[in-house]
Formats: C-alpha cells, structure tokens, sequence
C-alpha cells in the first residue's frame, strides 16, 4: 500500500495539463480573434461609431 499512497508526480501532471488548457485556450481565441467575422463586426462598429460623430 505505500505504492498508493506516493503522490509527488501530481503536482507535474497539474502543471502540465493546466498548461495544455491554457494554450488550447489561447488558440481558440487567436481563430476566433483573426476570423474574418469578428474583424468585419469590428470595423462595422468603428465606422457606425465614426460616422455618427
């Protein structure tokens, strides 16, 4: 049983899969961030907000 009870590699593994998280996070918002959609929305409000001054 004192197999079971060592836990030293959890926190590596906690660390690494918070990492990955984070980094598929920041490539799904970079896509999201450079889709031709949000920059077309994007300009529309600048011009919209522009062209009412």
């Amino acid at each position: 049983m004192e197999l079971l009870d060592d836990d030293s590699g959890m926190s590596t593994v906690e660390y690494a899969i918070g990492t990955l998280a984070a980094a598929a996070f920041a490539g799904l918002l970079y896509v999201i961030l450079t889709s031709d959609f949000l920059q077309n929305q994007v300009r529309e409000l600048i011009q919209r907000a522009l062209s009412s001054v």
